[in-house]
């Protein structure tokens, strides 16, 4: 039950909670242990929340200098920016 958070350029566009997630981690983690190995720090992309770039009008993309913060309450937050590909 943690707040998670994406902000694009400064501006909040992704706001919601873990709790919101349709599998829990603890049905994740069992799950995909049938499938593969998991090793002590393994990450695990569960998805998105609402807000994605696609699902807006008109839709919105990243673009070559934007910065992206994402935050998970307790965990701490993560900061990156978009380059072109060469």
């Amino acid at each position: 039950n943690l707040a998670i958070w994406l902000k694009l350029n400064g501006e909040t566009v992704q706001n919601s909670n873990t709790s919101d997630m349709i599998f829990s981690v603890a049905e994740i983690i069992p799950y995909m242990s049938r499938f593969m190995e998991l090793r002590p720090g393994d990450l695990i992309a569960t998805g998105t929340p609402e807000g994605v770039g696609l699902g807006m009008t008109p839709p919105r993309f990243l673009r070559a200098g934007d910065t992206m913060e994402l935050g998970v309450e307790g965990l701490g937050v993560q900061h990156q920016s978009t380059v072109n590909a060469s």
